[in-house]
């Protein structure tokens, strides 16, 4: 079982620092795909992810275009606050993809239009001016859902 935690285009190196160290600590791969808002030898991107970055199976792409290609017939969940499905309705497979757009914009209308039954939201309150939680809270609550379901394999 193999869950592969997906960020399109991330803005803020503590964000992507933390979802590292999130991503060690439960075993998950870490996909990034450019651009990105900083670099990733930014001392906030190492700080958040203290040092666990030699632990961490992380991959890089230029843009989504070279991550469909290199990744092909991944089963792709597309994280967005304009879901009808929960994160938690859905079944996940043994080798699941979770995909999160960048802070400020989320995945482009496009690829949600092009995906709309793999579209996942996590449920919140309907507040204006509250659009959505921070980008590595929302990593882990989609983790540890996946993990949930697969009985947390491997964790004690």
């Amino acid at each position: 079982m193999t869950l592969h935690i997906v960020l399109l285009e991330p803005e803020i190196p503590q964000n992507t620092g933390n979802i590292a160290r999130t991503c060690v600590i439960t075993n998950s791969v870490l996909h990034v795909i450019g651009p990105i808002g900083f670099s990733l030898d930014e001392k906030a991107v190492k700080r958040a992810g203290l040092d666990y970055w030699d632990l961490l199976d992380f991959r890089y792409y230029n843009n989504y275009e070279e991550f469909v290609e290199k990744n092909p017939g991944a089963r792709i969940y597309y994280a967005t606050t304009k879901a009808e499905k929960r994160h938690s309705d859905i079944a996940y497979e043994e080798e699941a993809y979770v995909m999160f757009g960048k802070e400020t914009a989320g995945i482009p209308k496009t690829i949600l239009a092009a995906n709309k039954e793999t579209c996942i939201r996590i449920p919140m309150l309907n507040i204006e001016k509250a659009r959505s939680l921070n980008l590595s809270n929302s990593v882990a609550i989609a983790i540890y859902e996946v993990l949930r379901q697969w009985d947390y394999p491997g964790m004690r």
